[in-house]
């Protein structure tokens, strides 16, 4: 089912990923400010989402009035200063923490509301996760990691997908060593491979070199471009580091709770300056 996010002054439609996102914009500088107003397919969207915490002099508003969309098969950085709401903003348009206001769509569907069963089994075949400390189960090889979440759903695996994601971020020879046996850069792989092995619509990645050498970091980094580029997945990451986003195909700047620009084609260096624009 099609599902349309509207306002009087643009509309946003979600639909299965496939289709590039269309966004007119306005420039500002070597920024540019999206304004989504034609229909778009989108892997992710949120329309006006608001999200605060506290209450009477102690209330903040994390998020404020966001509307964004992500491209399928797009590597996007979310970035800002610290306290700007980009962990907010990816654990909403997750399913992680709810919404004041708004509504978040992932792959035609509006998780807006959902119960948290229904959140469940909708992450569980539609979104893959990256974090920063891997959360692997220390018991369990890297195969048993890599297929767990399958094996929760009560799915099969698929063999052919399987081996090709080990093969592409080269673990076909440590499937059988445990997490304390690998390290930190094939233990991020191991965590990789298990959210791409899904399929999922979109793969969410907090911080995902934050725990690496430099080194390891840029190899992981690259993996998540490829996964972008060679097996057309959605990439969603926080970061709060410029060379980690200039391997995204674009950047989203958040500041006070509001998306302020974006970067095509980003680098280290374009990266920093409008960060350094944005008082950071």
């Amino acid at each position: 089912m099609n599902i349309i996010l509207e306002d009087e002054a643009a509309s946003v439609r979600i639909v299965p990923a496939g289709d590039p996102l269309n966004e007119s914009t306005e420039h500002a500088g070597s920024m540019t400010i999206p304004t989504v107003q034609k229909t778009t397919r989108t892997a992710v969207a949120a329309r006006d989402i608001t999200k605060t915490y506290g209450r009477d002099d102690t209330k903040v508003a994390a998020l404020n009035n966001v509307t964004v969309a992500f491209r399928p098969g797009d590597f996007t950085a979310i970035m800002g200063p610290s306290g700007s709401g980009k962990s907010t903003l990816m654990h909403c348009l997750a399913g992680l923490d709810t919404v004041d206001s708004g509504q978040v769509a992932i792959d035609s569907t509006i998780i807006t509301g959902m119960s948290d069963h229904e959140l469940t089994i909708l992450r569980r075949t539609h979104v893959g996760f990256i974090f920063q400390a891997f959360n692997l189960v220390p018991t369990l090889n890297a195969r048993d990691n890599i297929v767990l979440p399958l094996e929760l759903a009560g799915t099969k695996v698929d063999d052919a997908w399987f081996d090709h994601i080990v093969e592409t971020l080269g673990l076909t020879d440590r499937l059988a060593h445990k997490p304390h046996e690998l390290s930190g850069g094939q233990q991020q792989r191991v965590a990789v491979a298990r959210a791409l092995l899904t399929r999922p619509a979109v793969v969410f990645a907090d911080e995902p070199t934050g725990a690496l050498d430099s080194t390891t970091g840029a190899e992981v980094l690259e993996l998540l471009a490829t996964s972008a580029r060679e097996m057309g997945q959605t990439i969603i990451m926080v970061t709060h580091d410029p060379h980690a986003a200039s391997y995204a195909d674009r950047v989203v700047l958040l500041k006070d709770g509001a998306i302020v620009g974006q970067l095509e084609n980003p680098t280290a260096d374009s990266v920093l300056n409008a960060l350094a624009g944005l008082g950071e």
